[in-house]
This record gives C-alpha cells, sequence and structure tokens, in this order.
C-alpha cells in the first residue's frame, strides 16, 4: 500500500473514531454503519481524484460532489432525478428532514430514537467531518490542523452526553488523531528518505512538519481533554433536558422560579391586552368546570426549576392505556371533546384532558407515556388542527384519598425527590400549615386551602418572574404572584412532606359560548400541581387564588360516589350564556378562518399547509445564487486543473527518451501540437516512450509561457522557445537564477524537437514553479488577483473548445459524405 493510500485509509478511520463519541446519543446506534460505508466510498472518490490528478480544489469538490449524492441516494432518492440527482424537491426534503431532526433533538431524552432527521444530522455531519479531515490531512498533506474538525466532532458529543464513558471516546478519538499523524509522518518519510535535522554531527530528530504536528496534536489533545470539563453553557430540552424545549429559568427579581416554554411565559399571556381565543371546544361533559386541558407535566425539580424529566417518547397507540395508580373502585365516566386550535397557534404539545383513553389527529404525533401527553413529530404542531380527544372523568371522594396506600417506592424515589439547595424556610412552612393532618390527603388540603384562602396570598401577575435557588422562600415571604409561583411552591412543599408531586401546565376552563362551544383565550393558560395518591392515581389541586375551579374533592362535605349524567353539552349554572359576545371569543378575522365563528368543529382530515416562502421559490434563489458564485470561478478551476495536470506530466518525462534513436530526422513524422501553439512543428519519434516525452516537455513549456502569459506577458507563437524564453527573461525582469530555470526548460523543449538523440532534464516542473514565484513577486496586489481569479490563459479553454467543434463538424461532415456516396447510384460502380 502506497503512503497516499495509508494516509487515507487512516483519515477515514480518525473520523470513524472520533465519531464513536455520538453512539451514546441515539438508539439504535446501526447509523453508523452506514456512515462508515458511505465514509469510504468518499474517501475512495478522493484517492481516485488524487491519482488522475485534480487540482487540490477540484479533488474537494469532487468529494463534494459525491457526497450530495450518496445522501441523496440514502435519504432524498424519491425526490431526485433517477435517485441520485438532487434537484429543488430533494433539497427541500433535505431541509424538511433537517428541520425536523433538529426538533428531535430539542424534543427526545438520551438515548433518541433515530427517526429519520436525526439520522441525516447524524451521518451528514460525519461526512462533512469527514471530508474536512480528508481535505486537510490528504489532499493538502498536512494533518496537524485535520485535528481541529475532529476536536469539533468529539467535543459535541461530549458536550451532549451525559459524561459517563467520555474518557473512553475520548481515548478512541485521540488514538485515531495520533495514528493519522503517524501516517503522515512515514507518508513524508517515504518521500524523503529518511530524516534529517539537527546539526551536522549531533543527532537526528524530526523534520519541521513532523515536529509541528506533534506540537499542535498535542495542544488539540490537551484542549479536546479539557473542554468536556469547563462550565460551558448548556441546551434546555431534548437530548440534553427532557422532552420538549424544556424548562428555561427566568430573569428579575420576584419569586417564581421559572417558566415553561410551552407556553413561551404564563405571566406574558396572563398581562396580553387582548384575550385572543386559542382554542375553541365541545365536549360532553356535563360539567366543563373541571375540563382542565394539560400540556406537559414538569416532574424534575432541582431547587430552582421545574422541567419535564428526561423521556423516551413513542408511537401513539391506538388505545392509550389506563393511568397509572388509577383503582378499579374509583368512579369515572368517558367524555369526547373535539378541540380546534387557532392557525396562529403553534403549540408542540397538544392540549388535552386529563387523563386522556384515545386521541384522533392528523399529522405526525408521538406519545410521553409517563405524562401521558402528545408532542409533534417531523416539525408538526397544533397550527389550524381540529382533532378528538377521548378522556376519563375522574370523581374520587374525599374518604377514598384520605384511603390511599402509601405509594409505591418507584414513585416516591422519583416524585418526592428535592434538591439539598431548597431553602429550609420551605419544609418549616409545610410542616406548620401540615401540623395535625392524619394522612396525605389531609395534609394536601391543607396546604391548598393556605395558598388559596387562608394565607393571605395575593394573585398578581404583574410580579416579576425570578430565579434561584431562594426563589419559593421569596413567595412565601412576599405572599404575592400568579399560578406559576402557587403550583410550583405547593407541589415543593408536598414533596418536603413526603407525598409525590409535579406540575402541569396548560389551560384551565374556558368560557362557555351562546352556541354550545367552550373558548379558550391566553389568559387561561394556567399551571397547577398534581399529587399522586395510590389507588387514584395522579389528582389536580388548585392553590391559586381566584383562577380555575376547586376540586370537588377537596372541599367538605363531599358527596357521595354518584355519576353525573351526561348530557348533550350543557353548560355549569354559573355560566350562563350572554347575548354579547366575550371579550376573548369575539368573532376576528382569524376567527373566521376557523370555518365561523359558531360553527361545528369537524375533524381536520389532512395536514394543514404551513405559511412561508414557497419551497421552489427557495431552491430557485439557492441554485441561482450558486450559479452566480460559482460562474467567475471557473477561469480559476479549469487554470488550477491545467496546471495540476502540466507539471504532474513533468515528473514522468525524466530521462524517457534519453539513448532513443529516432533514426534520421528527414525520417520522422511531423505534425503540428495544438497544446504547444501553430508555430512549433512535432518531430514525435517512433518510440513510445520518446512519445510520451515530447508530450510532457512540451506540456511544461506551454505551462510555463501560459504561466508568464498571466502576469502579463503576451506569448509570441512565432517565435523559437529560445527566443520566447530570452523574451520573458526580459519582460518579466528576471533575475540569472530564474533566467537559467526559464533557458533550461526551453532548451529541453529544443531537445526533444530537433536533437538527433533526444533527451530531457528532471526538475522541469520546479523550474516553471520558481519561475511562477519570480513572475508573482515583481507585479501589483491586482495583478497578483488577477493572475488566481481571472487568469489571461484561461482563454485557451474557449480555443479548445472551438477546436473541438471545428474538428466534430468536420468528422460528421466527412461521415455524411462518405454514407452520401455509399447511398447514391454511383457509389456501387465499378465494384
Amino acid at each position: 500500500m502506497s503512503g497516499r493510500a495509508r494516509l487515507t485509509l487512516c483519515s477515514a478511520a480518525a473520523t470513524l473514531m472520533a465519531s464513536c463519541a455520538l453512539l451514546p446519543l441515539v438508539d439504535p446506534a446501526t447509523w453508523i454503519l452506514q456512515a462508515a460505508f458511505l465514509l469510504a466510498v468518499q474517501s475512495a472518490v478522493g484517492a481516485a481524484a488524487r491519482r488522475v490528478p485534480l487540482a487540490r480544489p477540484l479533488t474537494a469538490l469532487a468529494q463534494t460532489l459525491v457526497t450530495l449524492m450518496l445522501l441523496t441516494l440514502v435519504f432524498a432518492r424519491e425526490h431526485a432525478v433517477v435517485g441520485l440527482i438532487p434537484g429543488p424537491e430533494a433539497f427541500q426534503h433535505f431541509a424538511d428532514l433537517l428541520r425536523s431532526g433538529a426538533d428531535d433533538v430539542g424534543r427526545y431524552a438520551i438515548p433518541a430514537p433515530l427517526s429519520d432527521g436525526i439520522r441525516l444530522m447524524m451521518v451528514g455531519g460525519v461526512l462533512v467531518i469527514g471530508l474536512a479531515v480528508d481535505t486537510l490531512a490528504v489532499t493538502f498533506r498536512n494533518a496537524a490542523p485535520a485535528g481541529l474538525p475532529l476536536l469539533a466532532l468529539y467535543s459535541i458529543a461530549a458536550g451532549l452526553s451525559d459524561g459517563g464513558a467520555d474518557w473512553l471516546w475520548f481515548l478512541v478519538a485521540a488514538a485515531g488523531y495520533l495514528m493519522l499523524l503517524l501516517a503522515e509522518g512515514r507518508e513524508r518519510l517515504s518521500q524523503w528518505g529518511r530524516v534529517f535535522g539537527g546539526a551536522p554531527g549531533g543527532p537526528p530528530g524530526p523534520v519541521a512538519p513532523v515536529r509541528t504536528g506533534r506540537r499542535i496534536g498535542a495542544v488539540a489533545l490537551g484542549v479536546a481533554l479539557v473542554v468536556p470539563l469547563l462550565p460551558l453553557p448548556a441546551i434546555d430540552g431534548g437530548l440534553l433536558d427532557g422532552a420538549g424545549t424544556g424548562v428555561s429559568a427566568g430573569n428579575g427579581s420576584g419569586g417564581t422560579i421559572s417558566a415553561v416554554n410551552p407556553l413561551v411565559s404564563l405571566r406574558d399571556s396572563l398581562n396580553v391586552d387582548e384575550d385572543r381565543t386559542v382554542l375553541t371546544l365541545r365536549t360532553t361533559s356535563g360539567d366543563i368546570s373541571d375540563l382542565y386541558l394539560r400540556i406537559v407535566s414538569l416532574d424534575d425539580f432541582d431547587g430552582t426549576t421545574w422541567k419535564p424529566s428526561k423521556r423516551n417518547i413513542v408511537a401513539v397507540p391506538d388505545e392509550l392505556p389506563t393511568p397509572p395508580g388509577l383503582g378499579s373502585d374509583v368512579q369515572r365516566s368517558q367524555i369526547t371533546t373535539r378541540i380546534s386550535a387557532a392557525d396562529w397557534y403553534a403549540q408542540d404539545w397538544l392540549p388535552m384532558p386529563y387523563p386522556p383513553s384515545g386521541v384522533e389527529v392528523s399529522g405526525n404525533w408521538r406519545y410521553e407515556p409517563v405524562g401521558m401527553t402528545l408532542v409533534g413529530d417531523h416539525d408538526q404542531t397544533t397550527r389550524g388542527k381540529t382533532y378528538e380527544v377521548n378522556s376519563l372523568e375522574v370523581r374520587p371522594t374525599a374518604r377514598q384519598l384520605a384511603a390511599a396506600r402509601e405509594a409505591p417506592d418507584s414513585v416516591r424515589s422519583e416524585y418526592t425527590e428535592v434538591p439539598d439547595s431548597l431553602p429550609a424556610v420551605v419544609s418549616r412552612t409545610a410542616r406548620e400549615v401540615t401540623e395535625g393532618s392524619t394522612n396525605d390527603y389531609e395534609r394536601a388540603v391543607k396546604l391548598q386551602d393556605y395558598f388559596a384562602v387562608t394565607g393571605g396570598f395575593e394573585y398578581d401577575t404583574e410580579v416579576e418572574v425570578g430565579s434561584g435557588t431562594d426563589a419559593i422562600g421569596r413567595f412565601l415571604r412576599d405572599k404575592q404572584g400568579f399560578c406559576v409561583h402557587f403550583s410550583f411552591a405547593m407541589a415543593a412543599m408536598a414533596r418536603t412532606l413526603g407525598i409525590p408531586a409535579r406540575v402541569a401546565v396548560g389551560f384551565a376552563p374556558g368560557s362557555p359560548q351562546a352556541d354550545g362551544s367552550v373558548a379558550v383565550g391566553l389568559k387561561d393558560a394556567h399551571a397547577w400541581p398534581e399529587l399522586y395518591f395510590e389507588g387514584v392515581g395522579w389528582t389536580r389541586f388548585e392553590p391559586t387564588p381566584t383562577r380555575g375551579t376547586t376540586p370537588t374533592y377537596t372541599l367538605p362535605d363531599t358527596p357521595g360516589n354518584a355519576v353525573p349524567e351526561l348530557p348533550e353539552a350543557t353548560r355549569s349554572a354559573d355560566a350562563a350564556p350572554s347575548a354579547e359576545p366575550s371579550a376573548s371569543t369575539s368573532c376576528s378575522a382569524d376567527d373566521k378562518r376557523l370555518d365561523g365563528c359558531a360553527s361545528a368543529l369537524p375533524l381536520d382530515e389532512g395536514e394543514q399547509g404551513g405559511g412561508g416562502t414557497p419551497w421552489y421559490k427557495i431552491a430557485g434563489w439557492t441554485l441561482l445564487g450558486a450559479g452566480v458564485l460559482l460562474l467567475p470561478l471557473l477561469p480559476m478551476l479549469w487554470r488550477l486543473r491545467r496546471r495540476s495536470v502540466r507539471l504532474a506530466s513533468a515528473q514522468h518525462a525524466g530521462s524517457a527518451v534519453t539513448g532513443v534513436d529516432p533514426g534520421p530526422r528527414e525520417d520522422r513524422g511531423g505534425q503540428p501540437d495544438v497544446d504547444a501553439g501553430p508555430a512549433v512543428l512535432l518531430d514525435v519519434p517512433s518510440d513510445e516512450a520518446a512519445e510520451a516525452a515530447v508530450r510532457h516537455v512540451l506540456a511544461v513549456w506551454r505551462e510555463l509561457t501560459d504561466t508568464a502569459w498571466d502576469y502579463g506577458i503576451v506569448p509570441d507563437e512565432a517565435l523559437t522557445p529560445r527566443r520566447a524564453a530570452e523574451r520573458i527573461v526580459r519582460l518579466g525582469e528576471l533575475d540569472e537564477a530564474v533566467a537559467g530555470s526559464v533557458h533550461r526548460v526551453a532548451g529541453a523543449v529544443e531537445q526533444v524537437l530537433y536533437a538527433p538523440q533526444p533527451r530531457t532534464e528532471a526538475g522541469l516542473a520546479d523550474d516553471v514553479r520558481e519561475v511562477r514565484m519570480a513572475l508573482r513577486a515583481r507585479v501589483s496586489r491586482r495583478t497578483r488577483l488577477r493572475a488566481v481569479v481571472a487568469p489571461r490563459s484561461a482563454v485557451r479553454a474557449v480555443w479548445d473548445l472551438t477546436d473541438r467543434w471545428t474538428a466534430v463538424k468536420a468528422a460528421w461532415a466527412a461521415r455524411l459524405a462518405t454514407l452520401m456516396r455509399r447511398l447514391s447510384p454511383s457509389g456501387h460502380e465499378g465494384g
């Protein structure tokens, strides 16, 4: 195996080894097998391009195009031309997958399910890193900087993971990088034969590139080791912080802990000037006072923030299971609620009555079993959705709650946990308020009454949202806040008493309308605590004064277990319809787009179209922008490739024609060489090696004259090689050493064209490079820039196309003439 092939293999292996750090993030980890195969193809394309050889930028471009086609074949073949060539539809599909993958990253716990979006992010990310490493380490022969993309890949994975086995993945990634450095050092040594370094007579040392690579490698490895230990900012939600987008800490100096992102901010929703309608619903429940619409539950409390725990999300089952802890002796009835969301309300979570037993909704939704919630998948939201939810109306009695058995250990261990940073005043106040209670139910009711009735608390939505470990303590002292303060404080205090507790976020019961529907507005946004009682399950409490409804099972003299009848959409006695529309349900333009303000709510059978710029416009502008950027670079790319091919051919010239006896000059045939110019007459030797040497030397000569042309010396095709060399030296004001390089190339041209026994010299490509550097040094910055970006000699591409087109036309004309002669009657005369 050659040194370059070994370096290519080590580059791919190093990328794959660093990618192993991503394995704990997704389950199953089969994506890495696909990534390994595609990475091998990408590396093989690079090896083939370098063998041609293509110019370095063209090699990277070829790998990029092949990578794009591979990703198209795997992820978007149904949207591509012949399943391989991406078009506007394929790019739009990529955008959709990346968007859904980003949503999944912000939604799922570790390990996340291997959705198509996450798989594209994983595989595509590995290929992008692999392309960067291969380009730096192999194409540009500089392996030390290739550690930076490997470091980025490892650092991202280390920052996302839980940290349990980060050291193992660090060792794997570090081993891959060191292997790459060693392979580069060996490849360099194979070119030079042995290592030179140090003073004469002193001990040998590594060459500068290898030594520099080791230093950069040591620094990169040190940074990779330190980065995971730094207190870097964390990202809330999903893979990092549970389901949904998590809970973000608020700002200000008030007495709350945080606000949950599904409602953006409860305080902002409650303080809006116009109470816009969010949801419109119809229900078979006989009493809407208990019809809370739950969005998500927050069960992870760290002392400063309530947030969703890290949960796996699965496909929505046809029938949802019975809620945990609900016994068969508790009275219940099933109700059906049909809900329509406003077309401006884009919520990832589906608002539903709790506990749901079945959901009928179109689109991409997934189910979180612990919280019994539905979350949108692949950028799915509630925008404009109409859906139907079957749910249980659970009617426990005070006696059943008081007689509840102790919760299972699995529930108690998870939902009674409080951090050590929680202020002592929280638990002390909880014990004082519940003193004399004989069971958890009595303690829960006393906590609710303390906040809602007896404690002197005031409901105030103007209180600033705050954060910090002492947030609940400040709230208990100031006794002012809104639902977030009350629910968070009661749940935390319940946990200190050993009662399993969590916080639910959603909407309180809305306002009945004249047509029998119920309107839920922004000001109905709400948070409330849920406490667990074995035999009943998660049970709602209402500590917020003047908000929501107090559960009947927490009131004195609770009625028996009578189950109410289920009339058709009756209203509670205190909710008599008004002849005038309410402020929250006025018939605005947004409401009219929901099939009328007072119309029925049919189920949404199809996907709702989103707004924004159409995909074909985005794709069209993208392609146009790419064309505008690429078109001016075509001369540069063509010139770079031509220079690479010409100078590479000089390496093969060597002494290919040395000792060849081509015979007398008059016996050798000749033909003009297109690339050498019209004034040069080729005397091509009969020997195949001599012919190759002629082509190689003339290619080097053409590169020399084109380089001079790029830097302002227009070629004169009427001059002999010797006179042309003198002209380049004179106009270029070259010194004696560089002039010698020009004359050596010109002399090689005369040797292969006119000498009886042609011979060539080694190092012609180095001579051309030396001349190019000298010409570049004497011209202005503007000329140097033009020589690279818009080289004058690139016009030869047009000349080549013209000559080829002329040759094609001549060939077809000859074929047509031959065909006509054969078809004409006179073509058969004379046999």
